[in-house]
C-alpha cells in the first residue's frame, strides 16, 4: 500500500503548525475528497480532529450517507457530529448558493475561537472557482479565487489540498483501499459549477491540457495583485476614515479606480458584501456627490449605505420601528427594545412608574439647565443625531413627561428618579453614527 507521506508532503503544514493549540474541524461530506483529506490528518494529528457532517437532507440517500460517515469516522477513531440543515427550494440564490451558505453558517456554529475549520478543496475546484467567477464579470478578488488560509470568525478556514489534483487524491485513495460517496450533483449539468466540471473543462483540456493548473496559477498571481490592491487601500484608508466611516470629500478626491478600490476594502473589513462595479459608480453619483441637504441611502444585497454631514456609513439594512410602540418598564434590568435598537441597561431593575417609547413627531423636550423647551428636531441637529437614528431612539417618559432621551440627555427630574432608583442606565446599540454604548 502506499504511504501517506509522499501526499503529505505535498501539503504545507505551517498553519497548524503555528497554531499547536488549534482544534481542527474537518467538513466531512464522504465524498473522495473529504475522505482522503480526514484520513490524511487522523494519521498525524488524531488528537486534534473531529468531522462535521452536514446533513442537507436534499438527496433520498442523505442518511446513508450520514451513517456511512460515521462508520469511516468511528473507524479512524475521530469524534464525529452530524449537523442537519434545512434548505429553502425556493431561494432566489439557488438550490446550489443557498446549500452552501447554510453548509458554511452551519460548520461556522461549532467552531469555537481559535478553531480551524479544514476543507477538503483541491486544485481542481479552485480552477473551477476561478473560471465561474471570470464567467461571471468578478474582479480581481473574485479571480484570486480560494486562500489556502483565511479568517473565518470565530476562527480560521484551512485548505491543505489546494495545489494538488483530484486524480492524486483518487490514487492516494485507492492505494488505501478507502471507500467513498459518489453525489450524483456533482455531475448535474443543470448546476453550475457541475456545468463546468463535466461539460466546459473537457472540451478544454485537448487545446488546454494545463487548463486546472494554469486557473489555478491565474488565481495565485490574482491574490498577490490583491495584497497589493489591499495595501494600497489600507494606506487611503488612513487619510479617508472617521472612525467607522469615511469622510466624503477626501474620497471624492481619488481617482474612480483608488476610490473604488478603498470602498471594496472598507466594506470587506466591516463585513458586508461588495457590490458590482457598476454599482459602486453609482455610488459616487447618487450617494457621495448629492446635494448637501439630501439624505442618500444606496441598498444592496444584506448592506446600505448612507451619508450624513460629509461622512459615509455603511450598515446593515434597518428593520422598521413600529410606530406606536410603548410599554412600561417594571421588570428587570436589561430591556430588549424592538426592530433592532438595541437594549437599556440599568444598574438595578426599576421600581416601576417608568415607560419606555421612541419619539414622536413635532414634540419637545426641555433637558436639564436649559432655560426653555425644545423640538426635538432641532435638539437632534444640534446634537448631530443622524436621521436614520432619530426615530430609533429609546425615550423614557413618567405620568406623561419626558424624562431622558438617549443621544439629547435627561430632564431634572430625571436626576432624583434615577439615583432613587435604577442608578446608572446605559442603551447599548449598533447604530452607525452613534456611539455605543450610550449614558442616560
Amino acid at each position: 500500500m502506499q504511504k501517506a507521506q509522499p501526499l503529505l508532503a505535498s501539503i504545507d503544514l505551517q498553519p497548524i503548525m503555528q497554531r499547536p493549540d488549534a482544534r481542527l474541524q474537518v467538513g466531512f461530506s464522504g465524498g473522495l475528497d473529504s475522505t482522503v483529506l480526514l484520513h490524511l490528518l487522523a494519521q498525524h494529528f488524531p488528537d486534534r480532529l473531529r468531522a462535521l457532517h452536514v446533513h442537507h437532507g436534499l438527496q433520498t440517500v442523505a442518511d446513508d450517507w450520514a451513517r456511512h460517515c460515521e462508520a469511516v469516522c468511528a473507524d479512524l477513531a475521530v469524534p464525529f457530529e452530524r449537523i442537519d440543515v434545512q434548505i429553502d427550494p425556493t431561494d432566489p440564490a439557488g438550490p446550489e448558493a443557498a446549500a452552501r451558505r447554510e453548509r458554511y453558517n452551519a460548520l461556522r456554529s461549532r467552531l469555537a475561537a481559535g478553531d480551524g475549520l479544514v476543507t477538503a478543496h483541491h486544485r481542481d475546484d479552485q480552477a473551477e472557482t476561478v473560471l465561474l467567477r471570470l464567467l461571471r464579470g468578478t474582479g480581481v478578488h473574485g479571480l484570486a479565487g480560494m486562500r489556502q488560509v483565511a479568517e473565518f470568525a470565530p476562527g480560521w478556514i484551512w485548505r491543505p489540498l489546494l495545489a494538488i489534483p483530484r486524480n492524486e487524491l483518487q490514487a492516494y485513495a485507492q492505494s488505501q483501499g478507502l471507500r467513498w460517496i459518489e453525489d450524483p450533483h456533482n455531475v448535474e449539468p443543470r448546476y453550475a459549477r457541475s456545468w463546468l466540471r463535466t461539460q466546459v473543462i473537457p472540451q478544454l483540456q485537448p487545446r488546454f491540457p494545463q487548463v486546472s493548473r494554469s486557473l489555478a496559477r491565474t488565481a495565485q498571481l490574482a491574490a498577490e495583485a490583491c495584497e497589493l490592491l489591499d495595501q494600497l487601500a489600507s494606506q487611503d484608508l488612513v487619510e479617508v476614515a472617521a472612525g467607522a466611516a469615511l469622510q466624503v470629500e477626501p474620497l471624492l478626491q481619488l481617482g474612480s479606480a483608488r476610490r473604488h478600490n478603498l470602498l471594496r476594502y472598507w466594506l470587506r473589513g466591516q463585513g458586508f458584501e461588495v457590490p458590482p462595479a457598476n454599482e459602486l459608480t453609482r455610488i459616487a453619483g447618487e450617494v457621495l456627490a448629492a446635494a448637501v441637504d439630501a439624505e442618500p441611502r444606496f441598498a444592496w444585497s444584506g448592506c446600505e449605505l448612507r451619508r450624513f454631514r460629509g461622512l459615509l456609513f455603511v450598515m446593515a439594512p434597518l428593520a422598521a420601528v413600529p410606530l406606536d410602540w410603548s410599554m412600561d418598564w417594571r421588570d428587570g434590568a436589561t430591556l430588549q427594545l424592538p426592530a433592532g435598537c438595541g437594549e437599556l441597561h440599568a444598574a438595578h431593575p426599576p421600581q416601576g412608574g417608568l415607560r419606555l417609547r421612541f419619539p414622536r413627531a413635532g414634540e419637545s423636550f426641555r433637558p436639564a439647565g436649559a432655560a426653555h423647551q425644545r423640538t426635538l428636531k432641532n435638539l437632534f441637529q444640534e446634537a448631530g443625531v443622524p436621521p436614520w437614528a432619530r426615530r430609533r431612539l429609546p425615550v423614557i417618559e413618567s405620568a406623561g413627561e419626558i424624562l431622558a432621551v438617549a443621544g439629547l440627555g435627561h430632564a431634572q427630574a430625571w436626576e432624583a428618579q434615577r439615583a432613587d432608583t435604577i442608578g446608572a442606565l446605559e442603551w447599548r446599540h449598533s447604530l452607525a453614527g452613534l456611539r455605543s454604548p450610550l449614558a442616560l
